[in-house]
């Protein structure tokens, strides 16, 4: 692990993907919501808690493919208006 790497990585990704069965904490959305990478999580723990649906990134309920592809979906339909994806970009950047 080189954290140096794992900061350029987070830096340089415009959605991440955390769709986790469990987490009852969870750093990584909190490191992406930091870093501007909108985080797509599966609802549950700490990742439901961090992440606001439709506002600092995209959730989703229910572990299933199908749930996770909505999600996906919804944040790849956002990407296409990049007044919008920035937008909640810089909600992401300014959570505490």
């Amino acid at each position: 692990f080189d954290p140096q790497i794992a900061r350029r990585i987070y830096g340089g990704v415009d959605v991440l993907l955390v769709p986790s069965k469990v987490e009852p904490c969870g750093l990584v959305q909190l490191y992406g919501l930091r870093y501007g990478a909108v985080p797509v999580v599966h609802a549950v723990g700490g990742l439901r808690d961090t992440v606001k649906d439709g506002v600092t990134g995209f959730t989703f309920t229910g572990h299933t493919p199908e749930a996770l592809l909505q999600a996906v979906g919804r944040a790849a339909s956002l990407w296409t208006t990049p007044a919008e994806f920035r937008a909640m970009r810089r909600r992401g950047m300014s959570e505490d």
